[in-house]
């Protein structure tokens, strides 16, 4: 089976090629393939003539997205929309990963699929818009959360990093959501891919939740650091630009009843931390 992947530069599409199994993975960066380009996407899918497509191409810097309003929204909407309709006009299977960032972060069980969204960031907003664009093309969504891996920027690299050169950290302790490994995710999106009969909207994520300050602690711990230097601070003391959903966990029976097994993050973080220490 082959399977496009739009922001095949990224960390979810290097993890789409590493985990491709018995799958052909054509992993198109920007440069090789804008989403916001249509034309461009037509020539994609025709040249490479993939049974399927992960769309993975997204602007994801949450806090500038306050700032870059029409830049989120040309991304993450406008090219998620041209991707689905570009799909659907060959048939082409396509699935789209979206965020929990579409839900307010109110809620005081975890979020099902069919929970109303309502994105209090423009990045959460624009997120939303292009799961609109992709369900209306009649394109499946993955919602997902809180997204890690070895390679490229990110909390854990960046946590790990200040940890082992004796730094201290300070860091939320008043959002919860679920880490998820970004291999996990792949193995699922490849998965997904396959079913015929899946519905429209699909939340994977890690199998457990925390907090960041969680997050961090299990970070210190296992890099044999004292957890001491993990301060935790309210939300109001970090002074992000973008609020966050104070509770972002994702409901994921649906997921399971499709075989596709959400596992806990802790055994992703302990492969992304040996990892950066080989590295």
């Amino acid at each position: 089976m082959k399977v496009l992947v739009t922001g095949g530069g990224g960390r979810l599409g290097r993890a789409l090629v590493r985990r491709r199994g018995d799958a052909e993975v054509v992993a198109l960066d920007r440069a090789a393939l804008d989403v916001c380009d249509p034309d461009a996407l037509a020539r994609a899918l025709d040249v490479h003539a993939p049974a399927a497509v992960v769309n993975a191409a997204a602007y994801t810097a949450v806090d500038r997205a306050e700032a870059e309003r029409d830049r989120a929204f040309t991304v993450n909407a406008l090219g998620a929309g041209h991707v689905a309709r570009a799909c659907a006009a060959r048939g082409v299977a396509l699935v789209h990963v979206s965020t929990d960032h579409v839900f307010d972060g109110t809620a005081t069980r975890p979020y099902r699929e069919d929970d109303r969204v309502a994105p209090r960031s423009v990045y959460g907003a624009s997120k939303a818009a292009g799961e609109d664009a992709v369900r209306a093309a009649g394109g499946r969504v993955v919602r997902t959360s809180w997204l890690f891996g070895e390679d490229g920027a990110g909390f854990v690299p960046a946590i790990a990093a200040r940890l082992r050169t004796g730094g201290a950290v300070r860091v939320v302790d008043d959002q919860r959501g679920c880490p998820t490994w970004v291999d996990d995710l792949a193995g699922a999106l490849l998965a997904l891919v396959r079913l015929r009969d899946a519905p429209d909207v699909v939340h994977f994520a890690g199998d457990e939740s925390t907090t960041w300050h969680g997050l961090a602690v299990a970070i210190a711990l296992l890099l044999g650091v004292d957890p001491s230097q993990v301060e935790a601070i309210g939300s109001e003391a970090w002074g992000a630009s973008a609020p966050r959903p104070a509770y972002a966990v994702l409901d994921t029976e649906r997921a399971r009843r499709l075989g596709l097994a959400p596992r806990s993050w802790r055994p992703g973080l302990r492969h992304v931390l040996s990892a950066g220490a080989r590295g």
